[in-house]
């Protein structure tokens, strides 16, 4: 199976582009302002003058500068901000809906208590004095027990002063169990680590390549900053740059790209490294680079003294075409010519990560596929891919520890890991049913009885925490299922930086500033937890000497501020990374790790048996939001009807697969994985190949409102984490399923 792009009209990109493209998608807003009038929440502006004010977004990773107008105190609309380095003026349809989630029945106005059992949705209203006291008192009382390791915290974000503010206080407070919502950035730390030496994010010059070999990232459905990547497709027409899409499915971003690699999905390690085999065999690598800049290309010998076989010898030895063939479906000739392509071209790179990034991965396989950009020296150059510093906040002083702080931080962690990555959260609540005691879990801005898979095994989970308090913003699913609710300030009401993380080739710090005053009786978390804080008492005091968040801000960020007050962002000077320190391993160079490289560990295999005859992968569009933030209205008008039709999600299918279980379009079927079964409707695609069915995610809400709620299916209910051997990380791609009529 095999599709380039003169063989379809790219209709859907071009609509989605071009709306990302302006300044504001005219079109959605003129249509939404008819479908809008019978909200009863929507605002009324009165009659005035306008302004603008600039501020960032935070609804995905992208941190998009944005512009909102306003008249008199009222917001009317959201565009992009001019000279913004990430998104030029360019807003997507998430980011224009902003006002909708400020002004929605969604927000949590005031800080609430469960009233009846968890999740039925009673609740009182009670006063801020006296949910941060009741939330002290619970922690103090397990304090006083010697339980203060039995607290956990998690965070949406793994980066930004607030999410340190958050570890800090865990720490100070004595646990080490802090956790945040995993993605692909903290695999490709890990891919840093080990073959840089260093603590890392991945920047990709997207702009600059010619060749982009992209293994399954939907680099046009909400990919890093989306405006971003709908402009940069722009310019590769007109540059002719070649995008090639390997994935098991027909994306928009494989409709886009120059050809659509059908492979086996969970072979893409395979794939890579079958490539690696035909670039070094033909002598097609960069010699320079390999020669001065790598270690472990060839056999070397271990500080044992054992010989162990090089990356060369590995890829020559196990991954030939051929071999590769029988594993991924893809014809050699296929393989050698795409690797030709791929090394002959000026400026090559090669992505890893499946969707937008929201599944963290095989470490393994991020590593086959890095080391393509390494036998090509597409690391640290115009084009290729940068290993940028993670920032550290070095302002923040050292953490008071008392006696208590001390004895919690040295008892065992709930989640115990080679490399002790924050981003294993499945595993967290994995070892809770397994009989490891959490007290009091924290939540913040994350919803992982949402967007964690296997999310009834979350909920069983949930339900041995004897107290949950969530710092959201709205009534999500985790929200709903805590015991006490201390609201946060929505993005366009507080003072935060916002590091941008995904992909973008600088590093750059966004601003997100109040825009308006808080809508409700809401609070900044960090405001709260710095309450909490002094509540507590003592050392956990002390470590918290900031009148406010805005002071510990401006603490963190004091050589930043200035900058950042005035532009709404702050950009690192240089241009390029410095290559001369670019990898702080022990050999000073690129180390290819062929440990983590072998077969045993390359072949991920996900859950279920032969008795699932079909494979189910999830797939993501830009028209549904996936994380934290639920879909505004907005953008659940723009979400097709082969996706979505009333209540129903439509599975993906091929005609072949339907028609020999005797299924035709828009059928009801039961769809059933090892974890769970739902009722779908079939729909026919050609673009997806035989043996493959596919759900979108960021549907089958349970919380929030009528507009978003018991709308589909969770594809995260059917399917269940699969744990990288290396890493801890959640790698699993899909689940095996069989349908049934219904």
């Amino acid at each position: 199976m095999k599709i380039d792009r003169r063989s379809f009209l790219a209709l859907g990109v071009g609509v989605v582009a071009g709306n990302a493209l302006s300044p504001v998608p005219a079109i959605l807003t003129d249509d939404i302002a008819i479908w809008t009038q019978n909200w009863p929440w929507v605002p009324v502006p009165e009659i005035g003058g306008s302004a603008y004010a600039d501020t960032t977004c935070q609804l995905c990773p992208g941190g998009c500068g944005i512009s909102v107008r306003k008249v008199e105190e009222r917001g009317v609309k959201i565009e992009g901000k001019k000279d913004h380095p990430v998104n030029n003026g360019g807003i997507c349809a998430l980011g224009l809906s902003g006002l909708q989630l400020l002004y929605g029945p969604t927000r949590v106005k005031t800080p609430l208590k469960r009233a009846g059992k968890r999740g039925e949705g009673k609740w009182i209203k009670i006063s801020w004095d006296q949910a941060i006291s009741e939330v002290a008192g619970k922690l103090n009382d397990l304090r006083s027990q010697e339980k203060a390791h039995t607290v956990a915290g998690i965070s949406g974000s793994s980066s930004g002063t607030m999410t340190e503010i958050f570890r800090r206080f865990l720490t100070a407070y004595g646990s080490a169990n802090f956790f945040h919502t995993p993605s692909i950035q903290d695999t490709y730390r890990l891919v840093f680590e080990f073959m840089h030496g260093k603590k890392a994010d991945p920047g990709f010059d997207i702009e600059n390549a010619d060749f982009i070999l992209s293994f399954g990232s939907s680099l046009l459905e909400g990919w890093g900053p989306p405006v971003r990547m709908l402009k940069a497709s722009k310019k590769w027409k007109d540059t002719a740059t070649k995008i090639i899409q390997i994935e098991p499915r027909l994306s928009r971003t494989a409709l886009k790209a120059e050809r659509w690699i059908p492979v086996t999905p969970g072979t893409e390690a395979v794939l890579a490294l079958s490539l690696c085999h035909v670039i070094i065999k033909e002598g097609l690598y960069n010699k320079d680079f390999l020669a001065n800049s790598t270690f472990g290309f060839e056999d070397y010998k271990a500080k044992n003294g054992e010989i162990k076989k090089g990356f060369k010898q590995l890829v020559m030895d196990d991954y030939s075409p051929e071999a590769a063939s029988k594993i991924t479906g893809l014809d050699p000739a296929a393989i050698i010519l795409l690797a030709r392509e791929f090394a002959k071209a000026s400026a090559p790179l090669a992505i890893f990560g499946k969707g937008q990034g929201i599944l963290p991965g095989s470490l393994s396989e991020a590593m086959a596929i890095h080391a393509l950009n390494a036998l090509c020296g597409s690391i640290n150059r115009k084009g290729g891919i940068f290993a940028l510093d993670v920032l550290e906040n070095k302002e923040l002083s050292e953490v008071a520890l008392d006696g208590i702080a001390e004895a919690g931080l040295k008892q065992h962690k709930l989640v115990e890991t080679p490399h002790n990555s924050s981003g294993c959260l499945n595993q967290a609540f994995s070892a809770i049913l397994k009989g490891n005691s959490v007290n009091a879990l924290l939540v913040l801005e994350a919803n992982p009885l949402y967007t964690l898979s296997d999310s009834k095994s979350v909920k069983d989970a949930f339900d041995r925490i004897p107290f949950i308090a969530s710092f959201s913003s709205f009534m999500d699913e985790t929200a709903q299922y805590a015991d006490m609710i201390l609201p946060n300030h929505i993005y366009l009401e507080r003072i935060e930086d916002v590091p941008l993380s995904m992909g973008f080739p600088k590093t750059v710090i966004g601003l997100s500033k109040p825009v308006f005053k808080p809508q409700y009786s809401t609070k900044h978390a960090g405001d709260t937890i710095l309450l909490i804080s002094k509540e507590l008492g003592g050392s956990i005091a002390d470590s918290f000497p900031w009148k406010n968040y805005e002071a510990c801000l401006q603490h963190v960020l004091s050589d930043k501020m200035d900058v950042l007050k005035k532009k709404g962002f702050w950009t690192a000077t240089d241009s390029f990374p410095d290559f001369k320190n670019a990898f702080r391993t022990a050999s000073a160079k690129f180390e290819f790790q062929t440990d983590s490289l072998s077969s045993d560990l390359v072949n991920v295999k996900i859950e279920g048996d032969e008795t699932y005859p079909l494979v189910l992968i999830p797939y993501e569009t830009i028209r549904l939001s996936t994380g934290y933030i639920a879909n505004p209205p907005f953008l659940t008008k723009a979400v097709e009807d082969t996706i979505l039709k009333g209540k129903d999600s439509f599975i993906e299918i091929n005609p072949k697969t339907a028609q020999a279980s005797g299924f035709s379009e828009a059928d009801m079927v039961l769809l059933q994985t090892p974890k769970g079964q739902a009722r779908v409707r079939v729909h026919l695609e050609e673009g997806i190949m035989p043996g493959i069915i596919a759900l979108p995610r960021g549907l089958g809400h349970t919380a929030y409102d009528n507009y978003i709620a018991d709308k589909g299916i969770n594809v995260n209910q059917l399917i269940g984490p699969v744990n990288d051997p290396v890493s801890g990380l959640d790698t699993a791609w899909g689940i095996r399923a069989k349908l049934s009529k219904a």
